[in-house]
């Protein structure tokens, strides 16, 4: 169990439960984790999210990068690059890489309309800017802006995902979206571009119906603003239910996998413990012990519980094969 000011995380959720969000205030626990935790204890949202299990464990980057530079991370499973887009021009424009919030949350909800429906084609109009709106994201001004920009940086880029099993590895070179239809907002500018519809990759469809790591938008809404711990909670929900036995991870395959932009682990660590506090603020199920050397897995009940998750897919059914 993971701990915030010296108390453990699951106390937030005792203390909502037995005295209310008030005293919970109170207690000697961030204020942001028990806002989190007690949004989701208090939703009756049941909708169920899907991504592919890749971006469980190596998602893109936080912040924004150079126009013309490529994103890589790499953890002892998979090593993911993605390579900026280019926008048609005399001469082409490099647009960069998809990052931070935004465009996991745009991630997400392609594939979690494409299982939904068993379809690779998804409109991103008023569909989007309702689930958009579910979770708490302003649909107008500044927000929308950032909405439109990351969602042509993931229409134009090229990703590849290089899974080692054993002493085999595989590559899955693809495009997110096989197609996209842009339309300009009134202004006319080609920053105003957005995109009205687009259709999956076949190759990323098939990878995600195989593959793919339910989660719980009630949770998601809590921490959308926060890149990092939107990364920590995927990466717990798809951990946690496989494991046989505790296991360790230490602080330094932890930076590896999360902290790139942090220049000293004692930094990244401080931040690292924090961010996992929110995470777990809206995974009640899932325990976690951290220690001097890192952080103590233990097996954990899903976010989304078996008959919940077989309910919800009954219409999908995609074929089980071994999870990258």
């Amino acid at each position: 169990m993971a701990r915030e000011g010296g108390r453990p995380v699951g106390t937030v959720h005792q203390l909502l439960l037995e005295f209310g969000r008030e005293r919970a205030l109170k207690a000697d626990i961030d204020r942001r984790v028990v806002e989190a935790a007690a949004g989701f204890l208090a939703s009756e949202d049941n909708e169920i999210g899907f991504l592919y299990s890749g971006w469980a464990q190596a998602a893109l980057p936080h912040r924004r990068l150079k126009d013309d530079e490529p994103w890589q991370v790499e953890t002892d499973r998979v090593t993911l690059l993605v390579q900026p887009g280019m926008r048609p021009g005399k001469p082409p424009v490099s647009i960069g890489v998809p990052y931070g919030s935004r465009a996991r949350l745009i991630l997400l909800y392609l594939q979690s309309e494409a299982l939904r429906t068993g379809s690779r084609d998804i409109s991103l109009g008023r569909s989007l800017h309702a689930w958009l709106r579910r979770l708490g994201i302003p649909i107008g001004g500044r927000s929308m802006q950032d909405v439109r920009d990351q969602a042509e940086r993931i229409s134009r880029c090229r990703m590849s995902f290089q899974i080692v099993q054993g002493n085999r590895s595989g590559l899955v070179n693809q495009s997110i979206l096989d197609t996209a239809m842009f339309v300009e907002d009134d202004s006319g500018q080609q920053s105003g571009q957005f995109i009205e519809t687009a259709t999956l990759s076949q190759m990323f469809f098939d990878q995600l119906k195989r593959h793919p790591v339910p989660i719980v938008e009630s949770a998601v809404k809590e921490i959308a603003n926060n890149s990092l711990a939107l990364d920590v909670y995927c990466w717990l929900a798809y951990r946690l239910h496989v494991l046989k036995n505790p296991t360790p991870i230490s602080w330094s395959a932890l930076k590896e996998q999360f902290g790139q932009g942090f220049g000293r682990l004692d930094h990244f660590r401080r931040q690292f413990r924090h961010t996992l506090t929110m995470a777990l603020s809206v995974y009640p199920e899932a325990k976690i012990e951290d220690q001097a050397r890192g952080i103590l897995l233990y097996p954990s009940p899903a976010p989304v519980a078996p008959k919940t998750l077989r309910l919800v897919t009954r219409a999908v059914k995609p074929k089980r094969l071994p999870a990258p």
